[in-house]
């Protein structure tokens, strides 16, 4: 499907939920090769995550230009930014290969490349105009966050955006702890969940220049998430 029959973004600083439903259709499309269960995670996440419909607006006001996404998965979220027009290019990472199998073949003639990476080891990142991090810092073992934050101030010219855990939201942070510990129970993993302070993730992308701020980022759900947001350079 060419990107020119895609949505265009001219209303995402409107409600945006139409543009939204036909933006992720036009998406979850170019799963169809995928399983079921990748067909409807896609379209569930494009459709319901309030991250999705965040990033959409915030590219709106100021485009996203060369993309790098860490922790990509199937790369649903970098490949509505470009169908919407409102990315150049797209540059995903991610240690799960079938996943990354996935994705490349979503992104049949987008202008996208999907490479598998381990984020936890020490590697300078691709350079790029805006850094994506969604729902990966908090997954990562403690001691590796803080040198991926710099990695990622270094790498981006524009723009980093995480979509960060608080840990500082009361009921909300309970919440979302329990959740996590019980999946990663239900999946065998043992790895502890640490995620860091806001101010911890803000201070490397301040050091190196970047204007933060911090929005919320839970939609209708009960979880601590935020979205942190590091500028610089903005006209």
């Amino acid at each position: 499907m060419p990107v020119a029959s895609l949505p265009r973004p001219g209303g995402w600083d409107a409600a945006g939920r139409a543009e939204l439903a036909a933006l992720a259709g036009a998406v979850s499309a170019r799963y169809a090769g995928a399983s079921r269960f990748a067909r409807g995670f896609v379209g569930g996440k494009l459709r319901h995550d309030p991250a999705t419909l965040a990033l959409l607006r915030l590219a709106a006001r100021r485009p996203f230009g060369e993309v790098v996404d860490l922790g990509c998965g199937r790369g649903q979220l970098g490949l509505a930014l470009l169908a919407a027009g409102l990315a150049e290019r797209l540059n995903g990472l991610d240690r799960d290969r079938a996943k990354l199998a996935e994705a490349k073949r979503a992104a049949a003639g987008l202008p996208a490349s999907f490479e598998e990476a381990d984020l936890t080891a020490s590697a300078a990142l691709p350079d790029c105009d805006t850094l994506l991090m969604v729902d990966l810092l908090y997954q990562l073992p403690e001691p590796v966050q803080r040198p991926l934050l710099a990695a990622a101030a270094r790498a981006a010219r524009r723009r980093v955006v995480v979509r960060a855990f608080d840990p500082d939201r009361g009921w909300r942070s309970a919440v979302g702890v329990a959740m996590e510990v019980t999946g990663r129970a239900l999946r065998g993993d043992r790895n502890a969940i640490r995620p860091l302070p806001l101010a911890a993730v803000a201070e490397p992308l301040e050091a190196a220049g970047f204007a933060v701020s911090v929005s919320p980022c839970w939609g209708n759900t009960p979880l601590p998430n935020v979205l942190l947001v590091a500028e610089r350079g903005a006209a």
